[in-house]
């Protein structure tokens, strides 16, 4: 029997919604290239006024050009709006449905099985598992797709413009997925997964405390009565500050590398043109430099749309293991 995908076991939670999901993630791709679109207009924008130079008045699309512009980021945005209202709607059954099924099963189970995990414990498990999910399939999911859309629109656009600036462009890229790359893996999923249980950890005992109180007052104890709180908020403060230190030179490279995409246009601009400057060059050259931030936000979005999936994932994993022990 083949094994069902993550997503396949979420997208049976949506039933009959599911065609929704699948729509939001073809109009936020199609919104992504359409986002594209403006630049090209931009370019011809440029072209024009250098063209012309210094005899400016002689442009005569400027007006069209720009007007093109506005009117294609604009048809961008209401795109992704009904994205937006898809992938909601869709998202909002998929976690109504994964909380019913959820306390359904509870109802079966034995008067026993909250004693051994915690109440506090399965209400965070089944209420941040279900939110998670909600998030993930209404924005991330949709963004995702149209973050993968995006390369290949720019791909093409930095390729037809000028195929040198253009692969110095993608340098920056393939060094930034190198690097994600040690942030992600096997070795990353099972830190989530000490993170998880230490989260989960914690917030039980502390929703026991909470009802603790009372004797606490009564007593005039303190909250280092309740030894096992304090111990799993120093487990998870430790996790967290190790969690940290793993990731910090690698997201500092990342970082600094997806942000200097211009830094590597402009230092070949200076070696290219030191026999002198063509207004075809500088025109190629302004447009890349314009249009490469889109690289530094797309890949940021993969990065946090891996990262969120990977989370809701192993909490969605924990709230099965707890629900089947």
């Amino acid at each position: 029997m083949k094994k069902q995908s993550n997503l396949s076991r979420l997208m049976d939670y949506a039933g009959k919604f599911k065609i929704l999901t699948v729509s939001s993630w073809i109009l936020s791709i199609l919104s992504a290239l359409m986002a594209l679109v403006p630049f090209i207009y931009i370019w011809r924008v440029i072209k024009e006024v250098l063209d012309v130079a210094p005899n400016f008045g002689k442009a005569q699309n400027l007006v069209h050009n720009g007007w093109m512009a506005v009117l294609f980021a604009v048809l961008s945005m209401l795109i992704y709006v009904a994205a937006l209202m898809c992938s909601h709607i869709a998202a909002f059954r998929v976690q109504a449905n994964i909380r019913s099924n959820a306390m359904h099963h509870i109802a079966t189970l034995p008067l026993g099985f909250m004693d051994s995990i915690g109440s506090g414990k399965m209400r965070k498990i089944i209420n941040e598992s279900s939110a998670a999910t909600e998030t993930y399939l209404a924005h991330q999911l949709p963004d995702m797709a149209g973050a993968y859309a995006t390369p290949i629109g720019l791909l093409a656009l930095l390729i037809i413009f000028d195929w040198r600036l253009g692969v110095l462009s993608l340098i920056p890229v393939v060094v930034a997925f190198a690097i994600m790359g040690t942030m992600t893996g096997s070795k990353m999923k099972k830190k989530m997964s000490e993170y998880q249980n230490a989260l989960d950890d914690m917030s039980n005992e502390a929703v026991e405390y909470v009802r603790g109180i009372p004797v606490v007052k009564t007593f005039g104890q303190s909250v280092f009565s309740f030894k096992h709180f304090k111990a799993s908020i120093d487990n998870y403060s430790k996790w967290v500050i190790a969690y940290t230190k793993d990731l910090r030179i690698s997201m500092t490279v990342y970082t600094t590398v997806i942000n200097a995409v211009f830094a590597i246009l402009i230092a070949a601009a200076l070696f290219v043109t030191r026999n002198g400057v063509t207004n075809e060059f500088l025109l190629n050259l302004i447009f890349y430099i314009i249009i490469t931030p889109i690289i530094t936000v797309t890949l940021n979005k993969i990065m946090l749309s891996s990262d969120l999936f990977r989370k809701l994932w192993t909490s969605f994993c924990v709230m099965h293991s707890c629900l089947n022990k």
